[in-house]
């Protein structure tokens, strides 16, 4: 028994060291041969949920085996497993419940121990003496003295099989997350990262790596989101949460409980302690969206947020502290908002230490094959159609169309013209509205960008627009001239001026 001591010590050190059981088992029966005539350890992991256990073998000069299903028990069996493992005693010999495991090596004298975490058993450890080799009464006592570290070992291999179920089951849910959203991953793609919103991301690489707070100025569907999540992911928080918030979406009476959380019983309705915004951010980003629809009541206590980095949860006495940065989005006015006493000009301040003006899809151009390109192919993973491209016509036609709903509208637009289309083609004129029978889009949408560009632009998108809708004719009967109601010469007059090449509308529609 004077080795006890530093044999136990040393397995303590294998099983802290070693996350695998596989591995941590190889190790310790490796140490336990000066001491103990054991050739193999034998490790059943009890699972009571299947009236099962999990039986690994682990030999001298040998891979450590698995069964490759569970080893199943009567339900007395079973329970008269657990009597026994109740007992908390090294034994010889197998439980009854095990005298019928397939060892290979059961004509050998056994001893067999219960392992426990807490009062629970959680599985049995069997030491098979080496050929012609027997246990005394001395050994019986050693093993006695090393259970807590072989609970320690299973204990390990129990919680990193759990990890691996959870982290298999996040990964199928993400999966099926991106298959619903017929994408290749969660983070949205930055689509014209080199042409039209070359500013801004030369703004986010800027900003990325500070704690300073962003104010993302742009319309509704610009992609404020993506930006948002660009500055995250280039930052040194990215390994942190990334929690968005639409504010105008919260009702004001609970918007201070969604921010900051609130403790058990602080209102009618709070069952329990529930968690804010801010906490659930900490070391992360919190991006507060639409937040110029915040009331004013919350306004003074994000300040302070922003100010101290601690608040109280609603109806709570401890002051929480956090680490959160602020990236914010609207796309009000808030300088006028400021002016007019909407938004508190203290809070402005804060916020838009960094602003990033993100402009229209009308303003990017250049950018829309790109994005139609991208969208169109999204669309047909979604919807498991063939990938159809957007043709030159169809590019036309979307440049031609003033996007009120942005970057969000269009995505719509591609995906319903690739319903539209069956697989065959992308429906780019029926999805806007411009063949006969479509639905329209509303006058004021349509028009809405009317000051933007001069005549000439214009007209040019007027008159793709009927080329598109008539396949490229011009004159006769079905012919763009008659959409238009301009005489045919007139017409092609105009086309040459304005560089309108009918033959690249004849596939459009």
């Amino acid at each position: 028994m004077t080795t006890a001591k530093p044999l136990l010590l040393e397995l303590w050190r294998e099983v802290g060291r070693h996350a695998g059981l596989s591995e941590s088992a190889a190790q310790l029966l490796k140490l336990l041969g000066p001491h103990l005539p054991v050739a193999a350890l034998v490790l059943v992991h009890l699972l009571p949920e299947s009236h099962s256990a999990e039986v690994m073998l682990h030999q001298e000069r040998a891979a450590p085996a698995q069964q490759t299903e569970p080893l199943r028990f009567a339900e007395s069996q079973y329970a008269s497993l657990l009597r026994w493992c109740g007992r908390r005693e090294v034994s010889r010999g197998l439980p009854t419940s095990l005298v019928g495991l397939d060892l290979g090596a059961i004509e050998r004298e056994v001893l067999a121990a219960p392992l426990h975490s807490g009062d629970s058993a959680t599985g049995v450890v069997l030491f098979v003496a080496a050929p012609r080799k027997h246990f005394s009464q001395a050994d019986q006592k050693l093993v006695d003295t090393l259970l807590d570290a072989f609970s320690a070992a299973l204990d390990n291999h129990i919680r990193l099989k759990e990890m691996a179920r959870l982290k298999d089951a996040a990964e199928a849910d993400r999966q099926s997350l991106l298959a619903r959203l017929g994408r290749e991953a969660l983070e949205d793609d930055i689509v014209g990262a080199s042409r039209g919103l070359k500013p801004v991301m030369q703004r986010v690489a800027m900003v990325a790596s500070s704690d300073a707070s962003v104010l993302i100025l742009g319309e509704t569907g610009a992609g404020k989101e993506v930006v948002a999540r660009a500055i995250h992911t280039r930052s040194a928080r990215a390994a942190g949460p990334f929690i968005r918030v639409n504010c105008g979406a919260i009702s004001p009476e609970l918007i201070d409980s969604e921010l900051f959380g609130h403790e058990k019983g602080s209102f009618t309705g709070a069952m329990a302690q529930r968690r804010g915004w801010f906490e659930r951010a900490d070391g992360g980003t919190l991006f507060l969206d639409e937040v110029a629809e915040l009331p004013a009541s919350a306004q003074v206590r994000l300040l302070r947020v922003l100010q101290d980095g601690r608040f109280h949860r609603v109806g709570g006495e401890k002051e929480i502290e956090v680490d959160v940065r602020i990236v914010a989005a609207t796309h009000r006015d808030m300088a006028t908002m400021v002016q007019h006493r909407q938004f508190r000009e203290d809070l402005w301040y804060r916020i838009a230490v960094f602003p990033i003006i993100l402009p229209p899809v009308r303003e990017r151009l250049d950018d829309i094959p790109e994005l139609a390109l991208h969208f169109a192919r999204r669309a047909s993973r979604r919807l498991g159609l063939s990938p159809c491209e957007p043709t030159a016509a169809d590019i036309a036609l979307l440049k031609s169309y003033p996007w009120p709903g942005n970057v969000r509208e269009m995505s719509s637009v591609l995906e319903r013209a690739a319903i539209l289309g069956q697989g065959e083609r992308l429906a780019i004129a029926a999805a806007l509205g411009l063949d006969a029978g479509a639905i329209r889009m509303p006058a004021a949408a349509v028009a809405s960008a009317s000051g933007v560009g001069s005549l000439d632009e214009a007209m040019r998108g007027h008159i793709e627009a009927a080329l598109a809708q008539t396949r490229g004719r011009v004159s006769g009967e079905h012919g763009a001239a008659v959409l238009l109601d301009v005489n045919a010469n007139t017409l092609r007059a105009k086309m040459r001026k304005l560089k309108i090449q009918p033959k690249t509308f004849k596939r459009a529609g």
